[in-house]
Order: C-alpha cells, then sequence, then structure tokens
C-alpha cells in the first residue's frame, strides 16, 4: 500500500484533511503502519504486566454511592488520597445508567464505521456547527508522528443546541450522557474544594462558596468519542501520546479491551511535602494501566485542579495503547473552566505555602496555548509555572 502515498503529503492529506482518518488506512487493507505513525522507541508503550493491572484496580475503585451515607467521610477520604497521589481512580454506582454506558459504546462504533465522506462532513474546516468536530490524531500539524486514533468532539452549550447540531444518530444518548454525569463532577469537585478549604459537607457559612466555584470550574463540558483502529504494529505506535488534560475533571467511559495508562511517579522537591503513601518509595517512573471494571468510570483531574490546589492535587500524566486484536472506542466527558474565567492557586493556599507556584491566568489563554503544542507529558503546565527567574 505504500505506492498509494508516494508523494510528500499524500498520506497526510488522504487520513487528515480528506476525512479518512485511521479507520481509512486500515480500510486500505495496510499490513504495517506508515512511517508517519511509528515512535521513537521512549514513547512506545510496552505490554503491561498481570500484577500492574491488579493492583491499580482493587487500590482506585471507589463506591461513589457512599457520599450520601454514614460513610461519606471514608469515601472523601479515598477520593483526596487518589487526587493527592496519582490523579486517577474508577467510580462504581455512580448514578449514570449502565444502559446508557453500554449505548454510548455501540454509537461510538456506528459512527466510525460509517463511509469515510459521512463522518468527513464534520471536520473542522466544513463542519456544518462550531460545536462538532471529527478529527484524527491530536494536532497533527504540530506532531512529529501521528496517533493512531480518530474522534468525534461534541461541545456542550445548552440542551437544544445539541439536540439541534450533535449528530442525529448519538446526539440523545451523548445528551444524556453530559447531564447524568454532572452531578458525578460536582459531588467529587465538592469533595475536593473542601478538603483544600478545611471545611466540612455541613458548614453552611463556606457551602455556597464550595457550590460557586465548581459551577464556575465545570461551566465548560464536552463529549468525545474516540476510535482506536486495529493496529498491525501496536508495538511502534501509540493511541494517544504522554498528556495531562488542561481542564478539571475528565470522566471516562472504556470498553472491555482496556489500553488506558497513568504514569506513577517520584514527586519534584517542592512535592516532598504532600507526598502520600501510595507512591512512597517510586524511585524510578512506572506506568500501569487502568483496567476496566464492568460498569466503572474512570476520572481523572486536569492541569486546572492542579493550579487551583497549588500542586497539591495531580493532574496524572497518561497514554493510550493501541492494540492488534480489535478496534477500541472510549467516550470522555470532559469538565472544564468558563473560558473567561480567571484560574490560579487558592489565596488560602498561598498563605498556608507561603509562595504560590502558579501564576493567575485566565483559561482560555490556558487552553489555547495547550492545543498549539503536541503531546509532551506535563510540559503544558510550564506555561502556568512561576519560576526562580520571576
Amino acid at each position: 500500500m505504500a505506492s498509494c502515498f508516494e508523494q510528500e503529503g499524500s498520506l497526510f492529506n488522504f487520513v487528515v484533511r480528506e476525512g479518512n482518518g485511521v479507520k481509512g488506512l486500515l480500510d486500505l487493507g495496510i499490513s504495517k503502519v506508515p512511517d508517519q505513525y511509528i515512535q521513537p522507541p521512549n514513547e512506545r508503550i510496552p505490554e503491561p504486566s498481570i500484577d500492574s493491572q491488579q493492583s491499580l484496580q482493587h487500590a482506585f475503585a471507589i463506591d461513589l454511592s457512599l457520599l450520601d451515607g454514614p460513610s461519606h467521610d471514608q469515601a472523601a477520604e479515598a477520593i483526596v488520597k487518589a487526587v493527592e497521589s496519582v490523579g486517577f481512580f474508577q467510580v462504581v454506582n455512580h448514578g449514570v445508567p449502565i444502559q446508557l454506558l453500554e449505548s454510548l459504546k455501540d454509537l461510538a462504533h456506528r459512527f466510525f464505521g460509517q463511509p469515510a465522506e459521512k463522518k468527513a462532513v464534520y471536520l473542522k474546516a466544513v463542519s456544518p456547527s462550531p460545536l462538532v468536530k471529527y478529527a484524527t490524531s491530536f494536532e497533527p500539524d504540530y506532531e512529529k508522528s501521528l496517533e493512531w486514533r480518530d474522534y468525534l468532539s461534541m461541545a456542550y452549550t445548552t440542551d437544544e443546541d445539541a439536540l439541534k447540531q450533535w449528530p442525529n444518530h448519538c446526539k440523545e444518548a451523548a445528551l444524556e450522557y453530559v447531564k447524568t454525569t454532572r452531578r458525578m463532577v460536582e459531588k467529587i469537585m465538592e469533595v475536593l474544594i473542601r478538603h483544600l478549604l478545611g471545611v466540612t459537607a455541613d458548614d453552611e457559612e463556606y457551602q455556597s462558596r464550595v457550590v460557586e466555584l465548581v459551577g464556575a470550574l465545570t461551566g465548560t463540558r464536552a463529549v468525545n468519542m474516540n476510535f482506536y483502529p486495529r493496529c498491525p504494529n501496536p508495538d511502534l505506535t501509540v493511541g494517544v501520546g504522554r498528556h495531562s488534560d488542561p481542564g478539571t475533571l475528565t470522566v471516562l467511559l472504556q470498553d472491555g479491551i482496556g489500553g488506558l495508562y497513568v504514569k506513577l511517579e517520584e514527586e519534584d522537591e517542592q512535592d516532598h511535602q504532600h507526598k502520600d503513601e501510595a507512591t512512597a518509595g517510586i524511585k524510578q517512573p512506572q506506568w500501569m494501566e487502568v483496567p476496566p471494571i464492568p460498569g466503572a468510570l474512570v476520572v481523572n483531574v486536569g492541569d486546572s485542579v492542579q493550579i487551583l490546589s497549588n500542586g497539591r492535587y495531580k493532574s496524572a500524566e497518561h497514554r493510550v495503547r493501541t492494540t492488534s486484536i480489535q478496534s477500541r472506542v472510549s467516550i470522555p466527558l470532559f469538565t472544564a473552566p468558563l473560558r473567561t474565567l480567571k484560574i490560579g492557586p487558592l489565596p488560602q493556599l498561598v498563605d498556608r505555602d507561603g509562595k504560590a507556584r502558579y501564576r493567575d491566568l485566565v483559561f482560555q489563554d490556558y487552553f489555547n496555548n495547550y492545543f498549539t503544542n503536541a503531546h509532551e507529558g506535563k510540559k503544558s503546565l510550564d506555561y502556568a509555572k512561576i519560576t526562580p527567574l520571576q
């Protein structure tokens, strides 16, 4: 199949600009990945070990229904510990109907199984709605090696806009996903904010402030449908490269195939005072798979929360592996601050710590900077860090 793309840029045009995506390459019958998708050796993802899967599964599966009962404090403590140490955890009994989750996975397969011309109508340059974008990789114009992923992004403004502008075949289920996860996200963020401020759930004086802050931090929402086509050389590629998310909380629905990895690493000197027992003793960076748990949702913290917490909470680095067995889907719900919101460390934390580790900035500026760079671990946070020279 190499002869199909002999002219310079022809593969890029086929995959990116014409909207055929990685799925289009697979449909051509390729038996090995094109050079443009081969990652440098240090970016490739080895096969996981069974031990690492089990340890992460049992350490970070939290029963979210406990927040509404007498075990509230124990559940809240588990959430805080996970966010302080890894930035990832899984939730069960979260209130989102399992039937809806199964439907979303089926709808994602249906969308990406369509002919290329039906998906390409949502390419950024021609999409009938600014709320809907079909694309491939992350930011192909900035990447040295492309990622083995196609995706559909649906930004949420109002229910009415979603029903009018999102793709017909998945709009109702995707909208229900936004609506049914909303209270779950708010509950988790309320736990995290109250912990930072040192107040309890029944402290009426601070409750309205907490609710207001959580609303501003989760005021922007979007649903993605990710498609990772079966890959002939998963050892050479990545589905998504190393990165942290720019926003507040990401809620991810995995299918049963797996492939999501989170990085556990030794913290730098500035983090030692907040070190958690869960990562104590880790000398070298380790990648651990977040294995699928039936009916569970994965939650991870974004950069905005790390900034807000002055580094107490971690926006964990994560990435996705490809597979040669079968194509995989995932459906992330992204929540982020209002674009006009100024984010920075909470003043109470700066007073407590004696210094701010991050500067105040408008989230739109952070967002714009994030999407004009390729994935490169947590380098995105450098844009907000206060260095000794400043």
